[in-house]
Formats: C-alpha cells, sequence, structure tokens
C-alpha cells in the first residue's frame, strides 16, 4: 500500500523502531513524520517510505487538519497516537 498523508505509520527500522508517527508530508521516496514529542510537527523526520509500515488511514479530526494544510499542535498528535496505539505505545503519551 502507498503510503500518503495523514497516514499513521509505524517505524520500522533506526532509533525510532516500533514508534508510531503521522505522515506529515510525503516527497518522492522520503516521507517526514512527526509524533508531537520525540519528533514535533517543526522538525519532522525524514525518513525514507521502505522503512515504515502502514499502520491506519485515520479519517479522525487531525488526520483531516494534516490533509488540508491547517495548523497541528503537537499535543493534538499525541493525543490521537495515545487514543490509537492503548497500552503499547503508553511511552508516547504525554
Amino acid at each position: 500500500m502507498e503510503i500518503i498523508k495523514a497516514h499513521l505509520v509505524e517505524a520500522t527500522a533506526g532509533r525510532e523502531k516500533g514508534k508510531l508517527f503521522y505522515v506529515m508530508e510525503t516527497e518522492g521516496e522520503y516521507v517526514f513524520l512527526a509524533d508531537g514529542k520525540s519528533r514535533r510537527v517543526e522538525a519532522p523526520k525524514r525518513k525514507k517510505s521502505k522503512h515504515v509500515r502502514f499502520i491506519a488511514a485515520d479519517d479522525g479530526r487531525v488526520a483531516e487538519k494534516i490533509r488540508e494544510n491547517e495548523r497541528v499542535t503537537n499535543s493534538e498528535l499525541r493525543k490521537a497516537i495515545a487514543s490509537y496505539g492503548g497500552a503499547e505505545n503508553s511511552d508516547q503519551e504525554g
């Protein structure tokens, strides 16, 4: 599946391996990822798309704001990821 803007993905390589992120932007074979905590909206992580795994195509308010290029806060990202990830990603809450 092609990974596009506003998808929820999991990093499969690097220091972020196993963490959930939102795709903030795509550029060729690269995706720009943010989770609101370790990777903030202001400085998303640039990563090759082959190093991430598709988790979900979110239809929530945060994903809608990302798709429409509206301002998204780090707090909104953290809450959306925490509500999706539940207990298995409790290190990303907050």
